[in-house]
């Protein structure tokens, strides 16, 4: 029996994202591992309820782009999550929260050079180590290490 993954892919409308994406699902993806698409979308300073429709609707568009690259490989499961981050300088911290609210064994993110990596430089409990791949348009942070059977 397989143990099934659950791997969050950061989306993000830059192009190292779609890269990440693409090396997670040749290189990182088996049969029956879920995916999450998070997409945070900063908060709107102004209390426009329109402006915060708009910036989730483009966040759900942003991410259905990015489901549509998963559809090109058979077998994957997708989710799709857009939320609220408090302020665009946390966004890192509100990606972290919901990767362990999702309980991931591993998030890809694209790495360009206004990510929110740089911004944000302690987003992870100093137990959890991460590696950079092969690509080195993509990171990978693994929450805990894969348990084969």
């Amino acid at each position: 029996m397989v143990d099934v993954r659950k791997i969050v892919v950061v989306v993000e409308e830059v192009e190292a994202a779609k890269t990440a994406l693409q090396w997670a699902l040749h290189n990182l993806i088996r049969y029956e591992d879920i995916i999450t698409l998070l997409h945070v979308y900063p908060s709107s300073r102004s209390k426009s309820k329109k402006k915060a429709r708009l910036l989730r609707l483009n966040g759900f568009q942003l991410a259905l782009s990015f489901k549509d690259i998963c559809n090109n490989f058979p077998n994957t499961k997708v989710e799709i999550i857009v939320t609220e981050g408090d302020q665009e300088d946390q966004v890192g911290a509100k990606i972290a929260a919901m990767v362990r609210e999702i309980g991931a064994s591993s998030l890809v993110v694209g790495l360009h050079d206004h990510s929110f990596l740089y911004n944000v430089p302690d987003i992870t409990p100093p137990k959890i180590p991460y590696r950079i791949c092969p690509s080195p348009t993509a990171i990978i942070w693994r929450s805990r290490k894969s348990r084969r059977k």
